[in-house]
């Protein structure tokens, strides 16, 4: 049995031995920050939500390779964003720029928050309204009856104490 347990450790540890490690060389940390930067700010255009450093596939490893040497050729942020944009499309940025084409997604929350707020509202006055027709709707004879009505619970109430 013991056997068996160790040879599963062991072979779980070979696995995780054979995973690919990549380790690109910097100039200065500088870059290797806008390196993290970037491969945790951009998706995977193969995996679903997955970014550039949680992916094994592919075209991850040749995004990585690709963004490690346009960040050593001194290109800025702008221009690494804008190629990967105008290659992979507004898909590869966890957070897309507002453009017409993105407009409702960064509108939608708060148009249903508007529309919340107006049903809450509509519905809100609408019961004062009812409120108020079921006062109108006593008669002159009922109106006496209830203040009557009241004014004796009333009196009950003083003689209790």
């Amino acid at each position: 049995m013991k056997r068996i347990v160790l040879s599963c450790v062991l072979a779980l540890f070979s696995l995780a031995a054979g995973a690919v490690i990549e380790t690109y060389q910097f100039d200065t940390p500088l870059q290797q920050q806008r390196y993290h930067a970037f491969i945790e700010e951009l998706r995977c255009p193969k995996c679903q939500n997955q970014n550039l450093s949680g992916s094994d596939s592919a075209i991850s490893k040749d995004l990585r390779r690709q963004l490690h040497s346009m960040i050593m050729e001194g290109k800025s942020d702008i221009e690494i964003t804008q190629y990967m944009v105008a290659r992979y499309g507004d898909f590869i940025l966890y957070r897309p720029r507002f453009s017409s084409q993105t407009a409702v997604l960064w509108l939608m929350p708060l148009g249903l928050l508007a529309l919340g707020l107006l049903v809450w509202w509509r519905m809100a006055s609408s019961r004062k309204r009812v409120q108020l027709s079921a006062d109108e709707v006593l008669s002159q004879r009922d109106q006496e009856r209830l203040r009557a009505l009241l004014d004796d619970d009333a009196e009950r109430a003083e003689e209790r104490s």
